[in-house]
Order: structure tokens, then C-alpha cells, then sequence
């Protein structure tokens, strides 16, 4: 068998990397980060720390079952990192890793966008609906 450089390994890996498959770690990374919960929580924390509680409050209509798993979710991937302080109650705060700062500039644009452009979105939509019971 013929050996292969690092450089041909490496390349070989990158294009392993093919989000357009299903069985991709890539496309698993892009399911977690388009959350709209994770957008939302990362956006939250891009100002620093935060109690897990400030955060409830903070992101409208998250449940404490849905901010536990996108906590723990976020934790894991290394985008956010938990601190327990002992004290009575335990003090847990979040924070934004270096990892999860890196992402803050596409998740900025994206909540831009939406807020930017909703009302395109909506009138869109409206006629797309009008359009649909029409044709009914």
C-alpha cells in the first residue's frame, strides 16, 4: 500500500467533512447552532456571564427543560462553560467560551437579518396564504 502525506490525510478528513450527508458531524454541529434556542442563548450571553435564571427571564418562552438541554448542549460542544459558586442557594453562572465568542459575529447577523427583515418575511407570507386560499 502506498503511503500518503499528512497533507493528502488532511485533505482526505476535510472532505469527510460534507454537511449535505446525513451521518456528518458537520451537519449534527449545524443542527445544534441553528436552534433557535441556541441563537437566542448565545446571543444573550454575548454581554458576559449570566444566572441560569437571569437567563429564563432573559429569553422569552424558553421552558426550564428546554434552557437545562440547550445549556447542557452548549456546555458540551464547548461553546459555553458552567460555574457552580457554593453558597446557599448554589450561585450557577454561564459563560461564552473563546469557542463560543467565535460565533457570536454569524449569530449577530442572523438575528439582524430576522429582525431587519420580519416584515418582508411577514407581508411574504401573508400573500403566499392569500395566494393558497385562493387557489382552493
Amino acid at each position: 500500500m502506498a503511503t500518503r502525506t499528512a497533507a493528502e490525510r488532511r485533505e482526505d478528513a476535510r472532505r469527510a467533512y460534507d454537511a449535505y450527508l446525513a451521518d456528518c458531524p458537520a451537519r449534527r454541529l449545524l443542527d445544534r447552532i441553528s436552534d433557535k434556542w441556541v441563537t437566542l442563548l448565545l446571543s444573550a450571553l454575548a454581554d458576559g456571564p449570566h444566572r441560569y435564571s437571569d437567563l429564563g427571564r432573559k429569553v422569552a418562552g424558553v421552558s426550564q427543560k428546554m434552557l437545562t438541554q440547550t445549556l447542557r448542549g452548549l456546555e458540551r460542544d464547548g461553546l459555553v462553560v458552567r460555574t457552580v459558586t457554593p453558597s446557599v442557594p448554589v450561585r450557577v453562572d454561564y459563560e461564552l467560551t473563546e469557542l463560543g465568542v467565535s460565533l457570536l459575529p454569524v449569530v449577530r447577523a442572523i438575528k439582524e437579518w430576522a429582525d431587519t427583515h420580519i416584515e418582508e418575511v411577514a407581508s411574504a407570507r401573508e400573500a403566499y396564504d392569500e395566494a393558497e386560499a385562493s387557489a382552493r
